[in-house]
């Protein structure tokens, strides 16, 4: 178990804007931070880091935390994991104390197949460097490729003999287990048990996450064996998802985010070639078909995104479904082609860095181009095929989200093709409307992805009109969130130590001004009343407070870093604004806005007489709903209720008159 010490100096040392910077790329917006959120696909930024609290906070899906829950979301590491990445990060020394056997359970299947990655890669690269065999076949292998020592080095490449189970029964001598081994997809497990090894015979090319982890490896073959496959790369596991996964993004994202560009390639080699070339914002697909998954982790760093191709005609037809998928997703994309008989890794090897860079520059065309020209010598003359070629090209164009841009590209298009403007436009929006008929509707996913928080109001109250409270419904129904409450205790937690003063007549009758905190009125008003929050978030926060009573109540820091994940992403919620009023009102057009805490007392009674309000208003619907089940012999039950429908209503009357509503 880690020692308390421990992570605490791993909180402290935590910076959010690194932390939350290695993964996604962050713009600065006054006093905080905004990008993509990395947890839900967005075309328009509402992830918003905020140094000076140290959090960050979605208002699209409504994901928020410190550093730490950052790690555990992203990652989908366990807190102790998390701790120990930081730590590492920040080159703190982790203080282990005795773990129990239910932590030790929790934390072993996904960290057990990460380690045994990380210790076959280290097994692998050691067997390059210094075993004879790998030195002489892997390493010369390399070496004749153009890769030198440090590029080796920097991307971990390694070696597997071709023996049967070399790896499998090395791992084993050293503690692994089996079951690992083959989740992993490192051994392959026979029927009868045997098990052999999955690369053996080829250089190694280790995968790793966003945060350097290795979670699957690539492997080539040395020799001309037809039957079997060139490259060979892990299935798919517990910790390695191919469809989402760029080769070289753990190295490239930095590049990627200060140059504004991301170039995707095919293959490893290409990757390394052009890391050696100076060349870093480049990431591969790994011979894969580029996935929706990829496209959005690229669009995390950078709206620009050049595709490199090589000669290979039928390659690049293959291709324009990737380019459709950039393009869907609201990227600029552009295409480079290779001269004949030449591909990435090829072109960087044989020219200089600046011959490369240059020619990149230089040769990118927009997709229109792109597309136009390759599909252009195929149709020829034949009008029936041109037809075709330019309803594809118009398809790409129908899914570009931004109309601007696509209105842009329309102009090009027309230009290109020699057709009129109006009759794209109209086969355009044929496609467009046809494209919105075929999508499923989106009304549950939208709601379901919203923060019960942000639900939107449900009037429960009739003909009393917008004055009375608004009740909000949770998308899964188990309980009521209104505007009322979450403001309460919004107050609560904002301003708790802050004191608010009144004026009473002492004995004598001349005025006293006296002062509470705030989180004391608040506390008192509702226990005056048994009121409590329904909201459980809510609740679990009020009495957080209520046991803080006696003592100062807590504060941002504490909140925020909270062990209790409910506590401290609803602080969040409750305490993050979307919009945040510029300096420049102030500082420069002299223009002053009153802030909430200017009128804190005023704010304070108008929560607590509102909140107040709608449990009257709660009550009094209660017993009208009540009267209205009653019969004829019910008369005695029916005074009552009217007795007290007639005070609750007395009630709603002085609330409304505090609180000026007509």
């Amino acid at each position: 178990m880690i020692s308390p010490r421990t992570i605490e100096q791993v909180i402290d040392a935590a910076r959010i804007e690194e932390v939350v910077g290695d993964f996604v790329a962050l713009k600065r917006r006054g006093s905080s931070m905004q990008g993509l959120c990395p947890f839900h696909n967005e075309k328009t930024p509402s992830f918003n880091v905020s140094p000076a609290r140290g959090i960050y906070k979605c208002f699209g899906c409504g994901k928020a935390g410190n550093s730490l829950r950052f790690i555990m979301d992203h990652e989908k590491l366990s807190y102790p994991e998390a701790i120990r990445y930081l730590a590492k990060k920040y080159q703190i020394n982790v203080e282990e104390e005795n773990q129990t056997e239910e932590v030790k359970e929790e934390l072993r299947e996904r960290e057990s197949m990460l380690l045994l990655n990380e210790w076959s890669a280290s097994h692998m690269e050691t067997l390059l460097h210094e075993d004879e065999t790998g030195r002489a076949i892997g390493l010369s292998y390399f070496k004749e490729r153009g890769f030198t020592e440090d590029t080796i080095r920097k991307f971990r490449l390694g070696f597997l003999p071709d023996q049967w189970a070399h790896l499998t029964d090395s791992a084993i001598r050293e503690g692994y287990q089996k079951e690992f081994l083959v989740k992993t997809g490192l051994s392959i497990e026979r029927e009868d048990g045997r098990m052999f090894d999955r690369f053996k015979n080829r250089v190694m090319f280790p995968i790793q996450n966003l945060s350097g982890r290795v979670i699957g490896f690539g492997g080539r073959i040395l020799t001309n064996d037809k039957k079997q496959a060139k490259y060979l790369n892990s299935p798919e596991s517990e910790v390695y998802h191919k469809s989402a996964v760029l080769y070289g993004i753990y190295h490239s994202r930095k590049a990627i985010s200060e140059l504004d560009e991301a170039l995707l390639v095919e293959g490893y080699t290409d990757v390394i070639s052009l890391h050696q070339s100076g060349i870093e914002n480049v990431v591969a697909s790994s011979g894969t078909s580029l996935t929706n998954e990829q496209v959005r982790m690229l669009r995390r760093y950078t709206e620009n995104v050049t595709i490199l191709y090589d000669g290979d005609a039928a390659g690049i037809k293959a291709s324009f479904r990737g380019l459709d998928m950039i393009l869907e997703q609201g990227l600029n994309v552009k295409i480079v082609l290779f001269p004949d008989g030449e591909d990435p890794d090829s072109f960087a090897r044989k020219n200089s860095p600046v011959f490369i860079k240059d020619y990149i520059k230089s040769e990118a065309r927009n997709f229109i181009e792109f597309k136009t020209s390759i599909l252009a010598e195929e149709a020829g003359n034949d009008p029936i095929r041109k037809a075709g070629m330019i309803r594809e090209i118009i398809g790409s164009l129908a899914l570009i989200p931004d109309p601007v841009l696509r209105s842009l590209y329309l102009k090009e298009c027309s230009s290109r093709l020699a057709m009129d403007e109006q009759t794209l436009i109209f086969e355009l929006n044929k496609q467009i409307k046809s494209k919105q008929e075929r999508r499923p509707p989106s009304n549950f996913t939208e709601k379901a992805s919203q923060s019960p928080y942000d639900a939107p109001p449900d009037d429960l109250f009739g003909p009393d009109g917008p004055s009375d409270p608004q009740i909000k419904q949770d998308v899964s129904g188990d309980y009521r969130v209104d505007a009322q409450e979450k403001d309460l205790i919004r107050i609560l937690v904002k301003y708790a130590n802050q004191l608010i003063y009144f004026d009473e007549l002492n004995e004598e009758g001349a005025k006293v001004e006296f002062s509470h905190r705030v989180g004391d009125f608040i506390l008192s008003e509702l226990e005056a009343d048994q009121l409590l929050p329904e909201n459980p978030a809510y609740l679990k926060l009020y009495q957080y407070f209520l046991a803080r009573s006696q003592e100062d109540y807590p504060e941002d820091p504490e909140l925020l870093n909270h062990p209790d994940e409910v506590i401290s992403t609803t602080v969040i919620d409750l305490t993050t604004d979307k919009y945040v009023l510029s300096d420049l009102w102030k500082n420069h057009h002299q223009i002053f806005i009153t802030m909430e805490s200017d009128l804190l007392k005023k704010g304070v009674l108008e929560a607590v007489y509102s909140f107040k309000m709608r449990h009257v208003v709660l009550m009094k619907k209660a017993l009208d709903d009540e009267l209205g089940r009653l019969g004829n012999d019910d008369g005695e039950r029916m005074d009552e209720i009217l007795e007290e429908i007639k005070l609750l209503q007395s009630a709603k009357d002085e609330f409304s008159k505090r609180l000026n509503y007509n």
